[in-house]
């Protein structure tokens, strides 16, 4: 057995002691999970998932806690306090996330936040972060195509709109001409492949793309019709904020779902809303 520091695994429990649960490293040896961390319920031989990280006195130990990150991944993080040597950023465990000085970009702040990359460093074989997320990014071209789902942090805002993390390995972009709801720095989710180009850049979209989700949403928004006495208070020139935070898709996506069905004869359009055909 191989344990990966900064990684989650499932280890067995091999035996109980005053301050904890020892489970089996393999190589490692016997590994720590202290008694905070201990489910209610538990059995020797039974296995646990666990993330593997350093206590303060650099030995291997276990914990329950899933981290903002974990080795291999990027997290948007806020700077807990900062020393002579470098920040240290709270990722979700007692022991904070070290930034060193020569992994920020610019000096971090106390309260502010920032993208990291989390890795262990070869010459102290200790987790550490960096702001300097270029180099972490491959520059491999993607085998992506048109549609795919993603799974995306957003990383910065630019004039254009705001550069991402895909799949904690590549960089991509979602235009603020064809965003529908709020995004900031930090923000997780999923979005959709819109085209790889050439030099291997990927454009997204936060809206699925094609029919297949016009389709859907339009029954849903039938049903949503008839759940509220066969008339709403909606049109083509409502809000998009409003749009999206009634049904959680863009207006252009409600339009052609309102389109569908006026179509099918399913609706009809009122200045006031749309009513479903056949209601007086």
């Amino acid at each position: 057995m191989q344990i990966q520091l900064g990684r989650i695994q499932t280890l067995e429990i091999v035996k109980e002691v005053e301050f904890g649960l020892y489970l089996d490293g393999g190589e490692q040896g016997e590994i720590l999970l202290p008694s905070r961390y201990v489910p209610e319920s538990w059995q020797i031989g039974e296995q646990l998932e666990v993330f593997i990280y350093l206590d303060n006195e650099e030995r291997l130990v276990a914990t329950t806690l899933v981290p903002a990150a974990q080795v291999g991944e990027f997290a948007w993080l806020e700077v807990a306090w900062v020393n002579q040597y470098g920040a240290f950023l709270d990722w979700g465990l007692m022991k904070d996330l070290f930034v060193p000085f020569r992994e920020q970009k610019l000096k971090m702040q106390v309260g502010k936040s920032y993208m990291v990359y989390v890795y262990v460093d070869e010459e102290s074989y200790r987790i550490v972060g960096s702001a300097k997320v270029e180099r972490f990014l491959s520059a491999d071209r993607p085998d992506y195509s048109p549609g795919d789902e993603v799974d995306i942090v957003v990383w910065q805002k630019t004039d254009l709109g705001f550069k991402v993390i895909i799949n904690h390995r590549y960089s991509g972009m979602l235009y603020d001409s064809e965003l529908f709801r709020e995004m900031y720095p930090g923000w997780k989710g999923k979005a959709y492949v819109k085209q790889v180009r050439e030099d291997g850049k990927i454009d997204l979209m936060a809206d699925k793309p094609g029919m297949e989700k016009v389709t859907d949403f339009s029954e849903v928004l039938l049903r949503f019709i008839r759940s509220n006495g066969g008339e709403i208070p909606f049109t083509d020139k409502s809000p998009a904020g409003q749009v999206y935070e009634t049904f959680g898709v863009s207006k252009k996506t409600f339009k052609k779902a309102v389109g569908d069905l006026y179509k099918r004869k399913e609706i009809v359009l009122l200045e006031r809303g749309i009513r479903l055909s056949g209601l007086q």
